[in-house]
């Protein structure tokens, strides 16, 4: 992009998240209305609360993202299906789906590719954003992994859960731009905390960015 954007203009690119295990009901429910009030890409939750964010984003631009098989991505395909399928019959608008990670671990690539494929085929035209969790992985596996994701159709690359093995850096965003090239999304998260990290981000090839503290970041009070 020609110039830094302002605060306030980060916030399309922002998924606002509210993933903590503990959270509730009213968490999610003030998430959604600081979405509603800064104009985020979206509310990103886990499962159970996709219904309710669906509902209180109705009538906005922001989409109600639910993650899948989160944070461990062991699950066996037919469970991640399954779970995928109800997401969106809930209201998910978009999925972050952990990849199978003992597959990219093992470098057993066509099953990864075969896993990615079955889930996509229940979703229809869901956008899947596939978590990689790359502060697992050396960067043969980074590469190969996104390859992977951009040969299955996933809508995105993503880098990370945030939940314990590092979050995002520039070096693996510019990394999985270099991989998917310029017409498959990239999302950063994990870590990102500050309207300066966003915005290195963006320039290192991000298109869409996960963060819990999106209104200190759009406010300036990061």
């Amino acid at each position: 992009m020609s110039r830094d954007l302002t605060p306030r203009e980060l916030a399309p690119f922002l998924d606002h998240t509210v993933l903590a295990p503990a959270a509730t009901p009213d968490d999610v429910a003030h998430a959604c209305a600081e979405a509603r009030v800064y104009g985020f890409a979206g509310v990103c939750v886990r499962a159970a609360f996709v219904a309710d964010v669906r509902r209180r984003l109705a009538g906005t631009p922001a989409r109600a993202i639910a993650v899948v098989d989160f944070p461990a991505g062991e699950g066996t395909t037919e469970a991640r299906r399954a779970e995928a399928l109800a997401a969106v019959a809930a209201g998910a608008e978009e999925l972050d789906l952990v990849a199978p990670l003992p597959a990219i671990l093992e470098g057993r690539w066509a099953a990864m590719h075969d896993d990615l494929r079955a889930v996509l085929a229940v979703v229809a035209a869901v956008p899947v954003k596939v978590i990689l969790e790359t502060g697992r992985l050396d960067r043969d596996r980074k590469v190969a992994s996104a390859a992977v994701c951009l040969a299955a159709g996933a809508a995105f690359v993503k880098t990370s859960t945030g939940f314990g093995f590092g979050g995002a850096t520039v070096e693996d965003v510019e990394l999985l731009r270099a991989v998917v090239g310029p017409g498959m999304g990239v999302k950063a998260s994990g870590g990102v905390r500050t309207a300066a990290d966003v915005r290195r981000m963006l320039r290192a090839g991000a298109s869409r960015v996960g963060t819990s503290n999106g209104v200190g970041i759009v406010t300036g009070t990061d």
